[in-house]
């Protein structure tokens, strides 16, 4: 039996498709597997014009036989088989796919191309097994052939083929495994639980049965009424796959109680899902998708070791775990399964290029998702709200990034606490229930609703009854900078030195010459405060602090968290409500004593700083300044 060179610079060829293609040496599994399942759709198809050949869809399978003692993996088949051209062609030919060739040859004789769908199009899977095979065994019989070929490898020297004996169609791939070293353990691959681990990972939905005889134990008849009764193994084929895919199943035969399962068992979930989401498309592109919002944050939601995107199939076979493209990042939260056979996948399938069919079924499924989150918000207001719980946060990013770019599409899908309704609401409802008069959308921030109930700046709005919106989240102050605006209604603080509104108890006080005192409290003051003005919204509280410039105290604190040496700093603008006995103390002071006067502008200043909920520089000067007013 003479050796054989491949056909193409083959050391070269093959250690690329070795070493440089594939990611993980797993991934062999799943190809030989594939190119099985090819076979097997090429027989099923000639089955079905030639009752000569006896057999029907439910006599196909995938056999898998792990062999400790020789070290040997086992991929059987009964498909169409290859005779010594196929071999010489589809396997001495690396990149020469025989899948391919069918199906360009069956289209172009009876334009049925897509009535067969076989994955396998470059004809390099089958060398992904020289990842974990120091040499590989094919014994194979073709249809209508009555010889049956056996070719040879061990790599990249070559190979050899020679006819053999083989009773029945099909091919056998029997991969003697490389011996374990230091740094890769390929036993492995003989072991029952890891290859029915694999199989389920990327091969679960081929449409034909996977089988391999699982090793279990029982105990012996004769020991049952034993106190200590024996065990004894033995051996059972079992089915590793699941074959038919629940996303293609139709929707009316699936309970809701299938798809919970299957999205704790695929997604290791605790909770259950609040929103399934199952799509069927056909058109310019044509896929499947099964997709899942889930009702808890996941334990690593906001680190960076949470991986977004989607599963994704090409005909039943696992592409990419999280293929991220899927999603957008402001629906990261999204789990799920597409499957379409309209990718041009790269040559190892386990990568993608980037067309436009991936585009396309990633802006139908941001379409998709946003349409079903408004439907839920519309109709079942309580999952709505415990979805938002968990993800409203990621909705609000999503306003925020991209410079604004995705805002019109989320503003509806936000929600927050109103001061009035002591509820979450919209911002559509807010706009729906203000008041005539009222000009602008107002909203207040800190750490909870209650510390927000005692802002001295919240006052004069809650006394003309106009509702506000609770920003407690460091994120919400942000959101709504970037919003601007909501049906023509611009955002304006709490906080911010013009409210729109007229304070009518402060109209009086307005009339009266309070230059002398605000000069006096700057003064004294200093670079503290960027200005001391008379206050517009403090009814019965003395002193307030706004911000001035574009930055506020919220977003101060914020960045500070994060960055404490940013040195990010609001400017400070102390308001005085000059109708207050506090202030006109120090008022009448200023004639009488003056240091007691400077004494009161400093206290009321850090009385200030504590209500912002800003630290004071020192705690200890400012007791002692209290004490010695006491």
């Amino acid at each position: 039996m003479a050796k054989m060179q491949f056909k193409s610079e083959s050391k070269r060829l093959l250690d690329l498709m070795i070493n440089s293609i594939y990611t993980h040496k797993e991934i062999f599994l799943r190809e030989i597997i594939s190119n099985a399942s090819d076979a097997i759709d090429k027989l099923c198809f000639i089955a079905l014009t030639d009752d000569k050949l006896g057999m029907t869809g439910s006599d196909f399978k995938i056999e898998i036989k792990p062999d400790k003692d020789a070290r040997t993996l086992t991929v059987s088949d009964n498909g169409i088989g290859m005779d010594k051209n196929d071999l010489e062609n589809n396997l001495g030919t690396i990149a020469s796919s025989g899948s391919f060739k069918f199906k360009q040859e069956l289209s172009e004789k009876e334009d049925k191309q897509d009535d067969i769908d076989i994955i396998g199009q470059f004809g390099v899977g089958f060398y992904s097994a020289f990842m974990v095979a120091k040499e590989i065994t094919v014994i194979t019989k073709k249809y209508g052939s009555p010889t049956a070929y056996r070719w040879y490898s061990a790599g990249a020297d070559g190979y050899e083929i020679e006819e053999c004996e083989k009773d029945s169609l099909g091919t056998d791939v029997i991969i003697t495994l490389k011996d374990n070293t230091d740094d890769e353990n390929y036993d492995e691959f003989l072991e029952q639980y890891r290859l029915q681990s694999l199989v389920r990972k990327y091969s679960d939905y081929i449409r034909y049965p996977i089988m391999m005889e699982m090793k279990k134990s029982r105990v012996k008849e004769e020991t049952k009424d034993s106190d200590k009764p024996e065990y004894e193994d033995y051996f059972e084929t079992e089915t590793l796959n699941s074959m038919i895919p629940i996303w293609q199943r139709p929707k009316k035969d699936v309970t809701q109680e299938e798809y919970d399962k299957f999205y704790q068992e695929k997604f290791f979930a605790m909770d259950k899902p609040v929103k399934t989401i199952v799509t069927s498309v056909e058109g310019v592109v044509t896929y499947k998708a099964l997709l899942y919002i889930p009702s808890a944050t996941p334990y690593d939601y906001y680190t960076k070791e949470y991986k977004k995107g989607l599963q994704l199939y090409s005909s039943g076979v696992l592409i990419t775990e999280n293929c991220e493209e899927l999603v957008p990042e402001h629906f990261r939260f999204v789990k799920g399964i597409v499957d379409t056979a309209d990718l041009s996948l790269n040559i190892s399938r386990e990568m993608l290029q980037h067309d436009r069919h991936l585009i396309t079924i990633a802006q139908n499924l941001e379409k998709k998702i946003q349409r079903e989150l408004t439907a839920m918000l519309s109709s079942d207001r309580e999952s709505y709200e415990k979805f938002f719980k968990a993800f409203g946060r990621q909705l609000k990013y999503g306003v925020v990034s991209d410079y604004g770019m995705h805002k019109d599409e989320l503003q509806d899908l936000l929600l927050f606490y109103s001061s009035t309704e002591k509820k979450m609401t919209t911002l559509a409802e807010y706009v729906d229930r203000m008041k005539e008069e009222q000009k602008y959308i107002y909203f207040a921030t800190g750490e909870n609703a209650a510390a927000i109930d005692a802002l001295p700046q919240t006052e004069l709005l809650r006394s003309k009854g106009f509702e506000m919106l609770y920003c407690t989240e460091d994120v919400d102050e942000f959101t709504l900078q970037s919003l601007m605006t909501y049906k023509e209604k611009s955002f304006r603080s709490a906080t911010n030195d013009d409210l729109g509104i007229e304070n009518d108890e402060q109209k009086d006080e307005d009339k009266k010459d309070s230059t002398a005192l605000l000069t006096f409290v700057k003064e004294t003051l200093g670079d503290k405060v960027a200005e001391v003005v008379p206050s517009k919204k403090l009814v019965s509280h003395p002193v307030c602090l706004t911000a001035k410039g574009g930055i506020s105290f919220e977003m101060e604190k914020y960045f500070n968290s994060v960055q404490p040496d940013s040195g990010m700093k609001a400017q400070r603008v102390l308001e005085l409500n000059l109708g207050h006995d506090a202030v006109k103390t120090m008022e009448s002071l200023i004639q009488t004593d003056i240091d007691k006067a400077r004494k009161y502008a400093e206290v009321l200043y850090c009385q200030a700083l504590l209500i912002a909920g800003l630290p004071l520089e020192n705690p200890s000067e400012y007791t002692d300044l209290v004490c010695s007013l006491i």
